[in-house]
């Protein structure tokens, strides 16, 4: 490693969404972050539409979900059509959150408004500046930045960081492959436009109409426009550009079985053909190195979870780091973020690639789903199964090394997502949410049991920020102690008079002060 005058604490590579709010929590913990991007600046394509609920909590702890709850559109229901006829509906709404909801916002709006938090925190992006190599060193890493004036200089850091998408310089530079392949027979069309149709304009609603190969799905974006996106098979010639005005017009009249559909594309301008790669790396971590978003990994955009993906994948990695790089915690907590996001990554491709709601069917598939469905749509169970996964709150880290402690199946076990519950707590009646804090770790012990002020001089050994609460549920408990991380998750569950189990996992995976 040369000797550079530039040194940072990290760099952040790629200025979208994975890679601004990954910069945003980092420099919530401090630490001095530079974010480079070859593009001019903040991307006009429109790209995805929704975030769901779990992102939205997510972009509560960096500081953005009021602004963004305030541009898009809350959804509250998906109506199904098969071969044009109505056959049932699925409520998206989901208890225990602040965000009950997922949120109809287009892609641009979520860069610039990330983009507006990122500046409040400290420096802008340094747009047209391209990575052109990395190298690493020994806990540390350089970086070749090439600027708009055609000059190459030299960042040294303690991180890189890859966000930069599918054919990242960070995973390419260190050597990850990049597993996986293409995706056989399948493109994305996609307009936004106002209809001329039957169906009354509703912004609360979700449809999702399907026929004989091609699935329609549409959703309002703000400005009373509408995205229409439908998956269909890839036909021979492959067509190359964004669909016309016509070609849409025609899947959504074949989707709908409605003859003479009108669509008024809406300005600015948005439209589009994808096909897609179904990839993900084999490690998401070397040494300095990380990798988060796109350059993570890839998969079609079937129940739109990609833009999902990177941002939960950046809350979990944000805290970790920090940790890390403070000499709060050990280096393996920083593994922990890899192993925890592929196996999201991997659960995320594996359910994408069965659902058979959003694929174009075959015949006998339609015939099936036009049987089926109805039933499923109207059994309680089945639905909220189906929410709690759009939702990512059935997403878990129960498989973590980061995950221990007793579990039952009727409660929130370790590696678990920690509902938003009323609580009373020593300042009264309240959200559980609202004790929790992405800049520490919160431990709450629950009924009556356990002794507070050995507890609290236990936490106080270390030098992790940890805060403790006793709380008290609308449901009994025996008395129970959760370690809640940063990200809401459950890092330990044990009896509340195990003080053992706590002090174990501690001196694991915090580290004690000198």
């Amino acid at each position: 490693m040369s000797a550079v005058r530039d040194v940072r604490d990290a760099v952040v590579i790629g200025g979208g969404p994975t890679g601004l709010a990954l910069a945003i929590a980092l420099r919530r913990y401090g630490i001095d972050t530079v974010v480079v991007d070859k593009s001019p600046g903040t991307k006009h394509e429109l790209r995805a539409s929704v975030i769901w609920q779990r992102a939205l909590e997510a972009m509560r702890d960096l500081g953005c979900a009021d602004v963004l709850m305030n541009e898009g559109l809350p959804l509250s229901r998906a109506e199904f059509y098969v071969r044009g006829r109505p056959a049932g509906v699925q409520k998206a709404l989901m208890p225990d959150t602040a965000f009950p909801g997922p949120l109809s916002i287009e892609q641009d709006a979520v860069e610039r408004l990330l983009r507006d938090r990122l500046r409040q925190l400290g420096p802008d992006v340094q747009w047209s500046t391209e990575a052109v190599a990395v190298r690493l060193g020994e806990g540390s890493a350089e970086v070749d930045l090439r600027g708009p004036d055609g000059h190459t200089r030299t960042i040294g850091s303690r991180w890189v960081i890859g966000c930069e998408g599918s054919h990242s310089i960070v995973r390419k530079s260190v050597g990850i492959p990049f597993e996986g392949k293409q995706r056989g027979n399948l493109q994305c069309v996609q307009l936004n436009a106002k209809p001329d149709w039957s169906h009354p304009y509703d912004p609360a609603v979700t449809r999702i109409f399907i026929n004989h190969g091609v699935t329609l799905i549409t959703d309002v974006v703000p400005g009373r426009g509408m995205r229409f996106f439908a998956f269909c098979p890839d036909p021979a010639p492959h067509p190359q550009g964004p669909p016309s005005q016509r070609e849409m017009e025609a899947l959504v009249s074949r989707a709908t079985g409605e003859d003479g559909v009108r669509l008024v594309p809406t300005d600015p301008h948005w439209a589009n053909r994808s096909r897609f790669h179904d990839r993900l790396a084999a490690t998401l971590r070397q040494g300095p190195a990380l990798l988060a978003g796109d350059s993570a990994h890839l998969w079609a955009p079937i129940g739109g979870h990609g833009l999902n993906t990177g941002l939960l994948g950046a809350h979990n990695l944000g805290w970790k780091l920090a940790a890390v790089h403070h000499g709060w915690a050990p280096d393996m907590l920083l593994d922990t973020y890899s192993t925890e996001q592929r196996h999201t990554a991997r659960e995320v491709m594996r359910q994408m690639r069965r659902n058979v709601l959003e694929l174009p069917p075959n015949r006998p598939a339609l015939a099936a789903i036009g049987l089926l469905l109805p039933h499923v749509l109207r059994s309680e169970r089945l639905e909220r199964q189906g929410t709690l996964v759009l939702s990512d709150f059935a997403r878990n880290h129960r498989a973590s090394t980061l995950s221990a402690g007793r579990g039952d199946r009727s409660l929130p076990r370790p590696g678990d997502r920690l509902p938003d519950l009323a609580v009373t707590s020593g300042t009264g009646p309240g959200s559980l949410h609202d004790l929790l804090s992405y800049q520490r770790w919160s431990l709450l012990l629950t009924g009556d049991g356990g002794d507070t002020s050995e507890l609290r001089k236990l936490t106080e050994k270390y030098v992790m920020p940890i805060a403790l609460f006793r709380i008290r549920t609308e449901q009994p408990s025996d008395g129970t102690l959760l370690l809640v991380r940063p990200d809401g998750h459950i890092g330990l569950r044990a009896r509340a008079a195990d003080d053992r189990a706590l002090r174990s996992y501690l001196d694991r995976w915090f580290v004690r002060k000198r």
